[in-house]
């Protein structure tokens, strides 16, 4: 009998990953996913503990199903991912009704974890090692990462995947909680990442994202050979089918003349790259561990743009670390008006318990001078953005179609019509709307942009060239 599976994904790119494997995995033993809570027979939370807002949300959406488990105590209901991994019994102790709690290395679990709470086995907990709790062989083995079957109604749209090619993380920042629930950095051998990127092209996948904690850190050593995030780019830019090629998140001081030129010299690499600094200050980022300064962020942004004239880059910063004062926050405004990025994730900091941070540092800007300060760089981000998207005025750009906008699908929720509002983004990532027909979803069109905003690019669909100002709708 086909049963149902409920599942809510909270987090980066790597649980988007996770939440596709795991239900990949669980179609195999005859799982349909729906979309209510009520009318599933699981439910299963992927987490995330990078800030404590997502962590309060699971734990939120947990209570709301205390009473569903008392009317229904067949219903079984999970914790994945990071939260897991972090936190552990004490989710049992918060939510007793909780039947089985799994951590990012044990996914490949789930399915004989569901079947031995079905035959009474009680609740159970998979986890992996901490980082003090062997040898560095036992806790990267604890934590490697099952890549079962794809399933492509769990991926960003049917054209665009996730790759894994590192799980973990060794960079150690005070703030991130990463390397105790992700576990130490491992790369995945280079013929796993080819064979799953063929298979992808085999389902018509025409863009592959690369995912790392830090991407850009790849490097997998076969006895004397290494092979590194440029060597493995080359490679996969010789797949049939792939037309574009994703890579992120990006350390700075990882960031090698190597893998410049080939993101330069590759057609399909995208002219993208997502390089954090997270503050402008030296003092924080001593304090945050980040490994580099400002000025060698600077240097590494100058050999990029010398590279890659043409790249997008974009940036995160946390804003109200322990003691940020204000005129390190105007630094780091000063280095956004300066650098304009494309585009910047902007995060009020957020204590972790057993994080370096946590442990050293108090905790001592207030809410709401991190809300002022958040606020205030967003702003400056948003004004660059904007000017930046208004040179695009009446330029072609290639656009990968990914489907319906968001606009479209709540206008045309009951709209059977082919006719409808799509959206795609540029070879630089940048977020592309036009009219067009759903058939032309999944192609890679050229479009004429006639407006812009702060996140989004507006234009035509180019069918032939009359003169500079008319071009029509392909149909």
């Amino acid at each position: 009998m086909t049963k149902k599976l409920y599942i809510e994904t909270v987090g980066c790119q790597m649980n988007v990953l996770d939440s596709e494997l795991v239900v990949a995995s669980l179609r195999k033993h005859d799982y349909e996913l729906t979309d209510s809570t009520t009318d599933a027979d699981t439910i299963l939370f992927n987490t995330c503990s990078v800030r404590q807002h997502a962590e309060d949300k699971i734990y939120s959406a947990l209570g709301r199903l205390k009473n569903a488990k008392k009317s229904n105590p067949n219903k079984i209901i999970g914790v994945l991912g990071c939260m897991a991994q972090k936190d552990q019994r004490l989710i049992f102790q918060r939510a007793p009704f909780v039947d089985l709690i799994v951590g990012p290395g044990q996914l490949h679990q789930v399915p004989d974890l569901i079947k031995e709470v079905e035959a009474g086995a009680g609740q159970q907990l998979e986890v992996s090692l901490g980082r003090k709790e062997g040898s560095r062989d036992q806790i990267e083995r604890s934590h490697e990462s099952f890549d079962p079957l794809r399933d492509p109604a769990m991926r960003p749209t049917p054209f665009q995947a996730y790759v894994r090619i590192q799980i973990g993380c060794d960079k150690f920042c005070t703030y991130c909680i990463v390397p105790s629930v992700r576990g130490p950095e491992q790369s995945r051998p280079p013929f796993q990442i080819l064979s799953e990127a063929q298979q992808l092209a085999d389902e018509g996948c025409k863009e592959i994202i690369l995912l790392g904690q830090t991407v850009n850190s790849y490097r997998f050593r076969d006895g004397e050979q290494e092979t590194r995030l440029s060597d493995l780019l080359y490679s996969l830019h010789e797949i049939d089918g792939i037309e574009r090629i994703k890579f992120i998140t990006n350390y700075p001081k990882d960031m090698t003349d190597d893998l410049l030129e080939a993101v330069r010299d590759l057609p399909k690499c995208s002219k993208y790259l997502h390089v954090p600094i997270q503050t402008a200050s030296n003092r924080l980022l001593e304090r945050m561990k980040r490994g580099y300064t400002v000025e060698e962020y600077l240097v590494m942004m100058d050999r990029i743009r010398e590279w890659l004239p043409e790249v997008a880059v974009t940036s995160d910063f946390i804003v109200g670390f322990c003691g940020e004062t204000e005129e390190d926050f105007q630094l780091t405004c000063d280095l956004v008006r300066e650098q304009r990025f494309k585009n910047s994730f902007i995060f009020k900091y957020s204590e972790r318990p057993g994080t370096k941070g946590a442990e050293h540092y108090p905790d001592d800007v207030p809410d709401e001078v991190k809300r002022r300060r958040n606020n205030e760089l967003l702003a400056i981000q948003n004004t660059i953005s904007e000017e930046d998207n208004q040179r695009f005025l009446g330029q072609e750009v290639e656009v990968l179609v990914e489907g319906p906008s968001k606009a479209s699908l709540k206008s045309d929720a009951n709209n059977d019509s082919q006719q409808v509002q799509l959206t795609g983004r540029t070879m630089c990532d940048r977020i592309v709307v036009f009219d067009g027909n759903r058939r032309q979803i999944g192609q890679t069109l050229p479009v004429k942009i006639y407006d812009a905003s702060i996140h989004t690019l507006f234009g035509l669909v180019v069918t032939q060239h009359v003169g500079p100002e008319l071009f029509s709708l392909r149909t």
